[in-house]
């Protein structure tokens, strides 16, 4: 200590080279090894808490199916969610047979030295209780298979991590591919055989100016800016699950994922207010206690939707717990609508 305080310059290096280290271990980045025994290239983008990318399944070069992927990433545990969400490019034949959708579930392991490592299961997308497969990757330095998201991994941490940059790069990535314009071949020109005659030989036209190349316009890509969690709660549709008598000093309240733990996320408003949000379902709860002299007399919990996970629509399982009794309720929200409790406080 007294040696800091001495050397102030020494004291700013060491929170430079301890703040270095830490930034250099971000989830965002390419992947590389192996999911399902297969060889992949994983191309990972952190948005908010959010994960976006592209996934290649490959035997060679010219041989992978191309995924568009989503996720999620809890920095609290390191945990990691993704799955293939769209084909989007397909070419060759693979070796290995068919590539299924996938779901991986990983953790973010960082050793030291510069290693990175994603390692955990995964399931086919479409049929999650078939048996789990490895998931093997490690953090590369670079690409092989070079798409529109390696400008966003190379320039992260200097600003192409905005979310309107990840939002304006994915709507390209999942947009159509320009086909190539047909190659017209000139028709074949039949001469009969003749005898040779006297032709006089024209003049040799002046030599014409080249025309200067036309510019095509480039097309403007159009930025999408998502929904606020506050617009998607006031725009859709709020569907009535049960009602919950409230007494006593408190009620807890515990959220899991009512089905195969699939990243799903969600948001909670108490009477138009919100509450919590970014709340990522699994299977152990997230538990919320609410004090009663809090609470109005009728009181409405609202269960928004962030996202609807590898596995539609968003569900989770709701355990209330009132002096010693227990409510409990299954809860979905979609796109369209949210869930609502009401809490109602009622004399002892």
């Amino acid at each position: 200590m007294h040696l800091l305080k001495a050397h102030p310059i020494l004291f700013v290096l060491l929170f430079l080279v301890g703040t270095t280290s830490l930034s250099a271990q971000q989830i965002t980045g390419v992947w590389k090894g192996r999911i399902d025994k297969k060889k992949v290239e994983l191309k990972i983008i952190q948005n908010g808490d959010s994960l976006t990318g592209t996934a290649y399944y490959f035997e060679t070069a010219n041989n992978y199916k191309r995924y568009s992927i989503k996720g999620y990433f809890d920095a609290r545990d390191n945990s990691v969610v993704w799955w293939d969400d769209q084909l989007l490019d397909e070419k060759g034949r693979l070796l290995f047979g068919k590539t299924e959708p996938q779901l991986s579930v990983a953790d973010f392991n960082c050793p030291g030295g510069g290693k990175m490592y994603l390692e955990g299961k995964a399931t086919p997308k479409e049929n999650t209780e078939s048996s789990k497969s490895p998931v093997d990757l490690t953090k590369a330095s670079g690409p092989n298979f070079p798409d529109e998201w390696d400008y966003v991994i190379d320039n992260y941490t200097i600003g192409s991590n905005d979310p309107d940059i990840i939002d304006s790069i994915e709507l390209v990535a999942l947009g159509p591919k320009p086909a190539a314009p047909p190659t017209e071949k000139p028709e074949p020109v039949l001469v009969r055989n003749r005898r040779p005659s006297m032709v006089s030989i024209p003049p040799m036209p002046a030599p014409k100016r080249k025309a200067e190349p036309v510019k095509e316009p480039q097309p403007e890509v159009a930025v999408v800016k998502p929904q606020t969690i506050e617009e998607k709660f006031t725009t859709r549709q709020k569907t009535f699950v049960m009602d919950i008598p409230v007494t006593g000093d408190s009620i807890e309240l515990h959220f899991y994922d009512n089905a195969e733990v699939d990243g799903d996320s969600i948001s909670l408003f108490l009477n138009d207010r919100l509450l919590f949000q970014h709340i990522r379902l699994t299977d152990k709860p997230y538990i919320i206690k609410l004090s009663t002299k809090d609470l109005s007399a009728d009181n409405e919990l609202t269960m928004v939707a962030e996202n609807l996970g590898a596995i539609p629509p968003n569900t989770s399982y709701m355990v209330a717990t009132v002096e010693g009794k227990r409510y409990s309720a299954k809860l979905a929200s979609t796109e369209n609508s949210s869930a609502v409790i009401r809490l109602k406080k009622t004399s002892p």
